[in-house]
């Protein structure tokens, strides 16, 4: 069984586990239904039966309410599970279809196109059957935007860290499904990043004097609630008390309502996220990344998801006040909400400062997961070996990894440092893609990610592109104008440091084939003068006599041929200059001409 047949069959094996387990949950949860209706029932013949005698028909009231409400969390506690999974069930699944290249379906970041960003708008990276689209796997919406700041960065330092702890998570399959699984589990309203704003401009308004009242008060509902029960005192005497209660909590009331309000819609996003930083403190990580990241979240006396359940469960205790019943009689004998809230100032006044850096914990392995994912996905990919010396990049069958392997067409690369190709071809012979390839090669390289290739040695390097410019009618400006722009742009950055790889496919499109092959000539001895390294693609075979005047500069090309009236293509790039040239051909071919 090869390593792609392995990685199907787990993910059908975990299809298959997580299914059959949902079932079972779900017969289970059947059997709690039963019970609890069994033991509404019973409490309610048993007050019938001693109505007459109020204090025994209490006590089998209290019992019975216990009971159910017992059963009932040991339902919920089994409906949680059943949920997880289901989602996870469905986890494996979306895993099998992405296998078979059906991905094109998924979110694809298309508003991350920058124009103005030194790659993102000209290698595939967002958008339909982009790389995003195929690597994406984040749950959060702060973890999404923190896989896409991974990818724009442009990052070349600490990259063996980086690789050591995607392929941690890589190896840990079942973790991160888990981890994927909750953070799944619930649609929050609010964004961490709102919260966190919330919670550091909060103002306190309760009084620790206040909290000791509804202690005091408490005690002594329980205590009149005692003497009524046992006729020592009027019953008449409680009901005044709990209006006296009432009138407490009232004065109060209009503040607590703006905590509830804002905290009714963020305890889902604590839940959710206490969850997941149990999930990061339970395990042994062993690589640096993964293990500075963990030490964020047990920099206190207790650990950062018990601080966080116990900011939820204050959440989840101020919302009783949305039950009729909770809401009068547990303010009017126990000043709850008064009392709820001042737990939940106290927490903020602990906490607001440390939030912040849980979250991005939070955020940094749901982002990371996704780069772990897709290692794990690509076990017969190559992680680059980082060096800071000699060539550029040098790889040994090269390919684009989004194409079916079965019919993807690979090719070598050796590019020295400062080195710049000429790479011509015929239309459709492949130069694009292997732009693409190349581009791709140096951005998931940086990120940390193994790449296509049997083998690769790299020299970190940043990368810049020019290969799509459109022009633009808001800003008013021509096709040529916006290349020139982007062309610029280039130059700009390279003069104030060479150490960026410059991609570049049939620049100067906007003029016509003799001013085109002038400018494009100088551009290309002006990067070469700045000691830039990288390739161009053109069908301009002038271009490719600058090779006779600078050292630095190799030609290279993709070939066609024409047999028996038909074109063929190898894909496979060559040291020298391309010879055929097709565009009259397909004009033939396709009776166009």
């Amino acid at each position: 069984m090869n390593i792609m047949q392995q990685t199907i069959s787990f993910y059908k094996a975990q299809h298959t586990h997580h299914q059959s387990t949902s079932k079972a949950i779900f017969k289970k949860m059947g059997w709690y239904s039963a019970l609890r209706l069994l033991v509404f029932g019973v409490t309610i013949f048993g007050i019938y039966l001693t109505f007459s005698n109020w204090k025994l028909a209490f006590i089998i009231g209290i019992f019975g309410s216990g009971t159910f409400l017992y059963l009932l969390s040991q339902y919920t506690d089994l409906k949680q599970s059943r949920a997880l999974h289901k989602r996870l069930a469905k986890l494996n699944e979306e895993e099998l279809e992405i296998a078979t290249g059906n991905f094109h379906h998924r979110y694809d970041g298309s508003q991350f196109h920058n124009p103005k960003h030194a790659y993102s708008l000209d290698i595939d990276l967002f958008g339909r059957g982009s790389f995003f689209q195929y690597i994406n796997r984040t749950s959060i919406q702060e973890g999404t935007q923190s896989l896409v700041s991974i990818l724009l960065a442009n990052d070349i330092l600490n990259i063996k860290t980086r690789q050591e702890a995607i392929k941690e998570l890589a190896s840990i399959p079942k973790w991160r499904q888990h981890y994927s699984g909750i953070a799944r589990g619930v649609e929050v309203e609010h964004s961490a990043r709102s919260i966190i704003k919330w919670l550091k401009a909060y103002q306190p308004f309760l009084k620790t004097r206040l909290y000791w009242l509804t202690i005091v008060f408490s005690v002594a509902s329980v205590s009149l609630i005692t003497l009524g029960i046992t006729e020592i005192i009027p019953i008449k005497y409680v009901g005044y008390w709990l209006i006296l209660g009432l009138i407490i909590t009232g004065k109060f009331l209009k503040q607590i309502n703006k905590v509830a309000q804002i905290t009714e819609k963020a305890k889902d996003t604590f839940r959710q996220y206490a969850l997941l930083l149990k999930q990061i403190e339970d395990t042994n990580f062993e690589s640096d990344l993964l293990r500075q990241n963990q030490e964020k979240i047990k920099s206190e006396n207790l650990k950062a998801s018990q601080i966080f359940s116990k900011f939820s469960k204050a959440l989840d205790a101020l919302d009783n006040r949305n039950n009729l019943i909770s809401a009068i009689f547990g303010n009017g004998f126990l000043l709850w909400d008064l009392r709820q809230t001042y737990h939940i100032e106290q927490w903020i006044i602990t906490y607001a400062d440390k939030v912040e850096d849980w979250f991005e914990v939070v955020t940094f392995f749901d982002a990371f997961n996704s780069l772990g994912n897709y290692a794990f996905n690509h076990q017969n990919f190559t992680y680059p070996q980082i060096v800071h010396n000699g060539n550029t990049l040098s790889a040994k069958a090269l390919g684009h990894p989004l194409l079916n392997p079965q019919k993807r067409i690979d090719s070598d690369l050796d590019i020295q440092k400062q080195q710049f190709f000429i790479v011509t071809g015929a239309n459709m012979a492949g130069k694009s893609t292997f732009l693409r390839t190349v581009a791709l090669h140096i951005v998931m390289a940086n990120v940390g990610l193994p790449i296509c290739s049997k083998e690769s040695i790299y020299n970190p390097i940043k990368l810049i592109t020019s290969m799509r410019t459109t022009d633009s009618l808001t800003d008013d400006s021509s096709y040529f104008f916006s290349e020139l722009t982007r062309l610029k742009f280039v130059v700009d950055t390279i003069e104030k440091d060479s150490n960026y790889f410059v991609i570049l496919d049939e620049i100067l499109k906007g003029t016509n084939s003799t001013d085109k092959a002038i400018g494009s000539r100088k551009f290309v001895e002006k990067l070469v003068h700045l000691n830039a390294t990288g390739i161009i693609a053109t069908h301009d075979l002038s271009l490719t006599e600058i090779e006779k005047q600078l050292d630095k500069v190799k030609n290279y090309f993709f070939d066609a041929e024409i047999k028996n009236d038909e074109l063929f293509f190898d894909y496979k790039l060559k040291e020298g200059i391309c010879q055929n040239m097709n565009a009259s051909f397909l004009l033939k071919k396709m009776h166009i001409v």
